[in-house]
């Protein structure tokens, strides 16, 4: 048997430690992937309120446009000939 200058308890503590360890680095990597889906979603979040207001404003501005268009129809009815 090999001498590592280390007693049992001081091998087993180590090992209890690496263990504490591996569960610490998982959680962090486990963080660190939440965080970038957190991110992902901000970001998806974030397009669809502008293409929502895009599509608001397009939809107003084409509502306003067709109304004038209609109101120059019935103001100028009189004026057309068939």
């Amino acid at each position: 048997m090999k001498n590592t200058g280390c007693e049992d308890g001081k091998i087993k503590e180590a090992m209890c430690f690496e263990s504490v360890d591996a569960v610490q680095n998982k959680q962090e990597g486990s963080n660190r992937m939440e965080q970038k889906v957190y991110k992902v979603m901000k970001g998806a979040g974030a397009a669809n309120i502008a293409v929502g207001v895009i599509q608001l404003v397009v939809g107003l501005v084409t509502g306003i446009l067709l109304i004038v268009a209609g109101a120059k129809l019935i103001a100028g009815k009189s004026k057309i000939l068939f």
